[in-house]
């Protein structure tokens, strides 16, 4: 339905008829006993992705203590997430909501009441623990039940309010690596823990499900830098884990006692990549790059696989059958792409519109995944974040980020982006800008210049900058290993009214932004139009290093977005495009005066000089 209602869109905008089939229902004319068709109107839109870190959204308490327990500093809750929050969420021009820590990964706190094993918090980040060290992937984190009892029903009830505000869920998946504790009780019946069949007196076989140091015994790593829970005092804190024989750790580190900054809370999980980097599986034939997510399904079937893929895939449709509408791939580059053709075609087999992104930083890999490896979307993180982050910070110009951005023109449908997210600093901290009002030129930018997502993180549109020193890990960002209140964020909240009567109103006049902004998902040039590029002059070469341009047209409508970069003073340049751009624009984002495109003599490009403020963009569309 939603290609149907792009069609009516595109072809509005075209000036043109279209005749769509199989809407339904069709009222009969009695009159003329002829259907008159009724088809059903989608909002066209882009994705909008809103991550959220589910434990620290509707967390109330102040008191941020490091290290501080769950008592002490407090948790947010499925429940927080009322109709009136998903609804606000809804307003901001958000699609998806990406629950981030949803499944039941280790923590300290205890919940053996529960029948759930405690864990260890030798080998546990933070006393919260990391989302990325899954304990049971057929479950969700007891800390987010009211009832940890009724965790997984309380988890079903957030999907269907999150489908009622009009909103698609997204949850992690995390393959490459699972919590040295793993232990599933929310497994269907029959299924076989990972582990439990593996033959661990080798280093490999292609269906163990890890790989093992053979005859040595897991060491917990060691630091003079760092001591466990803060040095409080815990029963298991005792420098010690038995694991006998020691795996190799989730960043595929081999010794029995890896290093303090490997991921030495996970194992990791064998695809059927031995040891010297070979493969124990079919390849994928280079032309599946050009072929459908059905031929790839019919490809595997009746494959010998190891016995890891099938694993995920039983846990992928586990989640799909939940309701969940898509995932989020962890490190996806460190599982073979065949993997990833075998997985993703058997969703989009159950799900065709399921949502499938991955994080993957190795330029080299984001076609083969996309194409290979069926994936909707990587993150557009080493080439176009970075270079726009290096132009926030006064250390890049503008160009970078325009000839970074053409260099993966071919894919950049599928390249998110974003300009905060749980492992990247907050844009308010001193680490990376310390005004959130940089943010403001960077995410029009970021947003508007592809049809591709667009993701913001929480507490990114009121300013949040991370400071707090939660435990483990460093101020800047957020913290994911660590029960903490984040600041800005329950200002918005205000204590689960979601009115954001407790913002400043610089605060207030930046979230108004962001929504304003966000909201331009919905007009066709920016939902399914192309890139055009605009060339900009100017007798200073720092306006044009600070000022950005570019053009986005679909039919009739054509949009010029222009932004200045300089945070201390007005920049000026002349902006030149093809001559059917003439005409008269005026600005829907900042309201800025009238512009007139017109040539100087007939057949010449029209141009227009504009001087933006700082930190100020316009995004001026054609008017009819």
């Amino acid at each position: 339905m939603k290609n149907k209602s792009l069609l009516l869109a595109v072809s509005a905008l075209l000036g043109g008829a279209v005749s769509i089939a199989g809407c339904s229902p069709a009222p009969i004319d009695k009159k003329s006993q002829q259907m008159t068709l009724q088809p059903e109107v989608v909002p066209l839109s882009k994705p909008v992705v809103y991550q959220v870190f589910t434990r620290l959204f509707g967390n109330t308490k102040q008191v941020n203590k490091p290290w501080g327990t769950l008592e002490e500093n407090g948790v947010g809750k499925f429940s927080d997430f009322t109709p009136t929050a998903l609804l606000a969420l809804k307003s901001m021009g958000v699609t998806h909501v990406w629950y981030t820590g949803v499944l039941h990964h280790a923590l300290v706190t205890d919940y053996s009441k529960y029948g759930i094993g405690q864990d260890d918090p030798d080998v546990v980040k933070g006393r919260a623990g990391s989302p990325y060290a899954i304990k049971d992937y057929y479950n969700v984190n007891p800390d987010l039940a009211n009832d940890p009892s009724a965790r997984l029903a309380e988890f079903e009830a957030l999907i269907k309010r999150t489908h009622e505000a009009g909103l698609k869920v997204i949850i992690d998946i995390v393959p490459n690596h699972v919590a040295r504790n793993y232990q599933s009780l929310g497994a269907p019946n029959g299924t076989i823990d990972f582990g439990d069949n593996d033959d661990t007196q080798v280093t490999y076989a292609k269906n163990n499900n890890f790989y093992y140091v053979v005859g040595e015994s897991f060491e917990v790593p060691s630091s003079d830098d760092y001591q466990v829970l803060g040095g409080d005092v815990h029963p298991l804190a005792d420098g010690k884990f038995t694991e006998i024989p020691a795996k190799w750790t989730g960043n595929g580190a081999r010794a029995a006692k890896p290093d303090i900054n490997d991921w030495y809370e996970t194992v990791k999980v064998n695809y059927g990549v031995k040891p010297d980097g070979s493969y124990d599986f079919d390849r994928l034939p280079d032309e599946y790059a050009d072929k459908g997510y059905q031929a790839h399904f019919e490809f595997w079937q009746h494959k010998s696989l190891p016995d890891s893929w099938y694993k995920f895939q039983a846990i992928t449709h586990f989640w799909l059958e939940k309701g969940v509408d898509g995932f989020r791939y962890d490190m996806a580059e460190m599982v073979p792409v065949e993997f990833w053709s075998f997985l993703n075609s058997s969703i989009k087999t159950k799900k065709p519109d399921a949502f499938l992104l991955a994080e993957v930083y190795n330029p080299a890999l984001y076609r083969p995944y996309i194409k290979q490896g069926k994936m909707d979307y990587l993150y557009d993180k080493v080439g176009f974040y970075d270079t726009l982050k290096a132009l926030m910070q006064g250390k890049g110009d503008a160009q970078a980020v325009l000839d970074i951005h053409q260099s993966v023109a071919d894919i950049a449908p599928h390249m998110l982006h974003f300009l905060e997210n749980h492992d990247e600093q907050r844009i308010a901290s001193p680490e990376f800008a310390g005004d959130a009002l940089k943010g403001k030129p960077a995410m029009v930018v970021s947003h508007l210049i592809s049809t591709a997502p667009s993701m913001i993180y929480f507490g990114q549109t009121v300013g949040e900058d991370g400071s707090e020193q939660a435990g483990f890990g460093s101020p800047s960002r957020t913290s994911i290993f660590d029960y903490i209140g984040v600041p800005e964020h329950q200002k918005w909240m205000n204590h689960g009214k979601f009115d954001g009567a407790l913002l400043s109103e610089e605060q207030v006049s930046l979230r108004n932004y962001y929504i304003k902004l966000l909201n331009l998902a919905k007009q066709p040039a920016i939902a399914a139009g192309q890139y055009s590029p605009v060339a900009t002059h100017s007798d200073d070469p720092i306006n044009t290093e600070k000022i950005m341009a570019f053009g986005r047209k679909l039919g009739q409508q054509k949009l010029l977005v222009i932004s200045n970069f300089d945070a201390q003073q007005s920049r000026t340049v002349t902006v030149h495009l093809p001559a059917d751009w003439q005409g008269r624009y005026s600005d829907i984002l900042e309201a800025h005066p009238n512009l007139q495109l017109q040539q100087s003599e007939v057949g010449e490009q029209v141009k227009a000089t504009i001087t933006l403020a700082p930190l100020a963009s316009a995004v001026y569309q054609l008017e009819k």
